[in-house]
């Protein structure tokens, strides 16, 4: 076999070669237990056709890997639009939708996205891929059936922290783009110390502000997510400062509570709840067993909907199969869903309080009467909001104040506070 078609082969295919040679040499050499005379066995290795196979799958799994439409996404571009475009038509973008239900990822797709599509010999959408970034990835697979499951990839990558520090020089907002932070990290600082600071008042230029973050890599490669761990703001003889705890709240040093707590349902008063959290749930309009990742309230149209806490409205917008709906970020890990609404009283980028109203309920999408579907997520993952682990407490007990103490250390040094 020549050198140069080992050389061209693909890295692992060049060490799979280079094991199957050590063990068969290992296995020529090992001493057995009568000693006896060295000899010299051929044996009859066929690399040429070794070769030749592994390059014949490279070939078969590049072909069943390869997208018929890829595009990244700009500005101005639609869901319909991209359908259009990758010659699918609107009743299977239908089918997608539906399947997103649980997701709405299709809702939150933005410029630099990437969007994939592959087709079956007949032209029929066999998979669609979401790219968000590495870390995030939603893919939806065609069925016997004919409608689509979706698969949530979130790969946890590794995360690495660093401590950024500034003075005050104009608005906090810039001050703070000047020593690397982004929109959205600026706007979570704001949102966590607003009960502390008013950042368009209080602040003078010389007032020094430090930020401990962290970013996560993936192969080496920021994804663009991150997650602050602690902040500290000078003004003058004055320090505010808030640290994130084990629990993903945030406290000031002496454990007070940043956040004012969440109350459990988003409604003035109780409803009787008409459907619960449920991973198996039987939908009672399509019949198949789907999760449903909220609670449903038989509210009557036109009910008012409550901020359970205080936040950054992420999206509004409507769906065909969802209606009318609204999200909330809260900050931190918490983030909060309303759907089949009536009307919504926010717009996206409104900072909200806690006990807000934010919309009327209603039965907008695809349902059998009027209710309000509620989610409740954490890190990303919906969870049962009549039982989720939420912020309830305003100060950290005694024990837990021992260990929240030792984070604060820590986090302090890493900053150079220490």
């Amino acid at each position: 076999m020549s050198q140069s078609r080992i050389t061209a082969l693909p890295t692992p295919h060049k060490k799979i070669l280079l094991a199957a040679g050590l063990v068969l040499g290992a296995a020529l050499l090992w001493p057995s237990q009568k000693q006896t005379l060295p000899q010299r066995i051929p044996v009859a290795l066929d690399i040429e056709s070794l070769v030749t196979n592994l390059q014949m799958s490279d070939e078969g799994a590049e072909t069943l890997s390869h997208p018929d439409f890829v595009k990244t996404i700009v500005s101005g571009d639609t869901l319909s639009g991209l359908f259009v475009e990758a010659n699918v038509d609107q009743q299977t973008m239908y089918k997608v939708l539906e399947a997103d239900l649980n997701i709405l990822a299709l809702d939150t797709l933005k410029p630099g996205n990437i969007i994939r599509f592959w087709l079956d010999d007949t032209g029929q959408l066999d998979k669609l891929e979401l790219y968000f970034n590495a870390a995030r990835q939603v893919v939806f697979s065609r069925y016997q059936e004919g409608g689509f499951s979706v698969d949530e990839i979130n790969v946890e990558g590794i995360w690495q922290d660093r401590a950024l520090s500034g003075e005050i020089h104009g608005s906090f907002y810039l001050s703070a783009q000047r020593i690397g932070l982004n929109a959205g990290e600026i706007q979570r600082i704001e949102t966590l110390l607003k009960e502390k600071l008013n950042f368009a008042r209080d602040l003078r230029a010389g007032d020094r502000f430090s930020v401990l973050k962290s970013d996560q890599y993936i192969e080496g490669e920021v994804t663009g997510n991150s997650d602050i761990l602690a902040v500290t703001i000078q003004r003058g003889r004055s320090t505010i400062n808030a640290y994130q705890n084990s629990d993903g709240n945030f406290y000031d040093d002496q454990g007070r509570s940043l956040a004012r707590a969440f109350q459990r349902i988003p409604l003035a008063k109780n409803y009787r709840i008409s459907s619960r959290f449920n991973r198996h749930r039987h939908h009672p309009v399509t019949g198949r067993t789907a999760p449903h990742n909220g609670t449903d309230f038989a509210t009557p149209i036109g009910t008012k909907i409550i901020a359970p806490g205080d936040g950054i409205v992420s999206l509004v917008t409507d769906h065909r199969y969802a209606g009318k709906y609204v999200v909330i970020d809260h900050g931190n890990k918490y983030r909060t869903r309303y759907l089949h609404l009536s009307k919504a009283l926010v717009h996206k980028g409104q900072r909200v309080s806690r006990g807000q109203v934010i919309a009327l309920s209603g039965k907008t999408g695809r349902i059998t009467g009027p209710h309000l579907h509620y989610e409740f997520h954490i890190n990303g993952r919906p969870v049962d909001p009549m039982k989720a682990n939420i912020p309830m407490a305003s100060k950290l007990s005694k024990k837990q104040m021992g260990e929240f103490a030792k984070l604060v250390k820590v986090r302090q040094m890493m900053m150079g506070q220490s």
